[in-house]
């Protein structure tokens, strides 16, 4: 048996390249609910079926967190599943509403990368991740750097 190779190495990421990542996840009622005992998100919008009715979408919203938190999942395998540390995020835009019962993919575009000046064992990769529901609606869009090892160079 082989161990699962997860993530890639700094020369493997090529600068335009777009990335759709293979993992994905419907967002179930107890999902939304766990995350906002976890968080201490206790907004009626996410928890109270009533309120929420009377509300712009007239529906339970899934919490923007953890939206984010399973769209930054999804793309572990491909791109910070060899990293040394996510060095930022930055600019995270919420484009739509996730609702239960919606299903979520990711697609993230390798925008730059550049070698480490004080490391040479390793570079930082610049991407932009957008994750999408079932009917290609990009619900939320991130940018972070990645700081990723070298083929070769264990750390």
């Amino acid at each position: 048996m082989q161990s699962a190779n997860i993530g890639n190495y700094y020369e493997d990421f090529t600068v335009g390249e777009t990335v759709r990542h293979s993992l994905s996840k419907t967002v179930f009622e107890s999902d939304n609910n766990l995350f906002c005992l976890m968080t201490m998100n206790y907004h009626p919008v996410h928890t109270n079926l009533d309120y929420a009715s009377g509300q712009q979408h007239g529906q339970l919203l899934v919490v923007g967190t953890l939206v984010f938190s399973l769209v930054v999942g999804f793309t572990v395998p491909d791109i910070s599943g060899k990293a040394i540390a996510n060095l930022d995020y930055e600019k995270i835009e919420h484009l739509a509403p996730t609702f239960v019962g919606d299903t979520l993919y990711a697609r993230t575009e390798i925008l730059d990368k550049r070698e480490s000046r004080s490391k040479p064992d390793r570079g930082i990769v610049y991407v932009e991740t957008t994750g999408y529901n079932q009917n290609g609606v990009d619900v939320i869009r991130f940018r972070r750097h990645v700081l990723v090892k070298k083929r070769g160079e264990e750390t």
